[in-house]
């Protein structure tokens, strides 16, 4: 019996949760964790590694974040917004 309260009761929060998380979309905002850089350092980051005039592990150490986390920024086809 109470197997059966706690699966209802978990499945009511979970209802609950998706309804907000679409009423915050609907409100914009998106949720997730914030994007470390900005647009005009991913140009710069890109316009670098075309040029060839540094690495990316000089770059990534630069910028303080990891070689995999700027090869995920420009790759991603959304965009931090300045």
């Amino acid at each position: 019996m109470f197997g059966a309260l706690a699966q209802f009761e978990a499945e009511v929060i979970r209802e609950r949760t998706n309804v907000g998380l679409v009423a915050a979309r609907a409100r914009g905002r998106k949720g997730g964790r914030p994007f470390k850089l900005d647009e005009n350092k991913i140009a710069i980051f890109e316009q670098l590694l075309k040029e060839k005039t540094t690495t990316v592990t000089e770059v990534s150490k630069a910028l303080r974040i990891s070689r995999s986390t700027l090869y995920r920024y420009v790759s991603a086809p959304e965009r931090p917004k300045s």
